[in-house]
């Protein structure tokens, strides 16, 4: 784990993406209330804070105890902003405790791993970067992907990277992980990666050979979708009429979760063409405000980690 200061200086390094067009759309009334869901390191609340009042109120949360160091950095220069420590899923208990519920104007989701945690070696969520073979997180709860793969059946490894990586040659690759473990145990991110590169039959060009297998497995590790679910099951009764649920995906699992969720309250209840009902009787529950907004030039030229964020937008009716 970095010290104190080490996490802060990251802080300062980390681009928030689709930065001014989350906050443009985020927010509704300067005085409101607002929840980031996934704090990281703090990019899209500043941009936030500069354009709240001083009786707003923002509620940042991480499970990832770096940035809860950066986060109570920037609830000491902002009287506005409070922190709790936990995952994504678990926000709608701290709604209930602050007596929020039915009040928030605006909750984001930015989805994914962030910079900081890409770059440090030691949290092994990066094949660029060797490093013990982590990926969780929050280091301090669940087990590694290490000890996971160290003890994993074949099926479930191949289960886990062809449903949370789409890997196609999954097969090949739970069989190499199971044969590479009974020589020497798999630790580090580089020796994972080497032993996912040599049961591929072929490379794809212009991505690496371990780039889906470290997607799966960090999924995985982190129950990242279905925390995404949990949460938006219960996101439109924390919001405030005209509040709005903001979600930044990077990939097409979690994207196609939160476009499904979106387009369920949007529509509302579906039912056989035959019925005649009118429009009002559909029990609809939001309004699209954003459909899939991606990253222009000028972003993608300054970060290309952008390049394949979705920032998705409603608003609850």
């Amino acid at each position: 784990m970095v010290a104190e200061a080490d996490a802060i200086k990251g802080s300062r390094n980390h681009q928030a993406v689709l930065a001014q067009k989350t906050v443009d759309a985020w927010l509704t009334d300067p005085d409101g209330i607002y929840i980031d869901g996934t704090f990281g390191r703090g990019g899209h609340s500043r941009l936030l804070l500069a354009r709240l009042s001083a009786k707003a109120q923002l509620l940042v949360v991480d499970r990832d105890p770096e940035a809860i160091v950066v986060a109570n950095e920037l609830a000491r220069e902002f009287s506005q902003v409070s922190v709790e420590q936990c995952e994504f899923a678990d926000i709608g208990g701290l709604v209930v405790a602050r007596g929020w519920e039915g009040k928030v104007n605006g909750v984001l989701l930015d989805l994914g791993v962030s910079s900081p945690q890409l770059d440090q070696a030691e949290r092994g969520f990066s094949f660029l970067r060797d490093g013990p073979l982590d990926m969780r997180m929050n280091p301090n709860k669940g087990q590694s992907a290490a000890q996971w793969l160290a003890v994993a059946k074949e099926v479930e490894i191949r289960d886990v990277l062809r449903h949370f990586g789409e890997e196609k040659f999954a097969t090949r690759i739970a069989k190499g992980i199971i044969a590479e473990r009974l020589l020497k145990p798999i630790t580090t991110t580089h020796h994972f990666a080497d032993v996912i590169d040599k049961a591929m039959p072929v490379v794809e060009k212009g991505k690496h050979p371990a780039t889906r297998s470290f997607q799966a497995v960090r999924i995985f590790i982190n129950e990242e979708l279905d925390q995404v679910k949990f949460f938006l099951d219960s996101s439109v009764e924390l919001l405030a009429a005209g509040g709005r649920l903001a979600v930044i995906s990077f990939h097409s699992l979690e994207d196609r979760i939160v476009k499904r969720f979106i387009r369920r309250q949007v529509q509302g209840d579906r039912l056989p063409a035959s019925i005649p009902v009118k429009d009002e009787a559909l029990n609809k529950r939001m309004k699209m405000i954003v459909k899939a907004a991606k990253a222009e030039e000028k972003e993608l030229a300054e970060n290309i980690r952008a390049r394949s964020a979705i920032l998705r937008v409603a608003e609850k009716l």
